[in-house]
């Protein structure tokens, strides 16, 4: 499992993480972003397997993927 966290300080809604994401875990919201413009949204975390895309492709360095450590028994 992961955490998706996107700055509403930086996000210019260019939705180029919602277009890279291949497993469709974000999608474009009606939030606004502090500059104005459309934020996306996580709508699927279960599908996220913490691969980065998202953030790798975000310009603005909006996005940051948190892979969530499994406890081991």
């Amino acid at each position: 499992m992961a955490k998706i966290y996107i700055n509403e300080d930086y996000c210019k809604g260019c939705n180029l993480c919602i277009h890279f994401c291949a497993r469709n875990v974000l999608e474009t919201s009606t939030r606004l972003s502090k500059p104005g413009y459309p934020m996306p949204a996580v709508a699927h975390i279960e599908n996220c397997n913490a691969c980065g895309l998202c953030e790798l492709f975000c310009p603005d360095f909006a996005i940051v993927v948190e892979k969530e450590e499994v406890a081991k028994k």
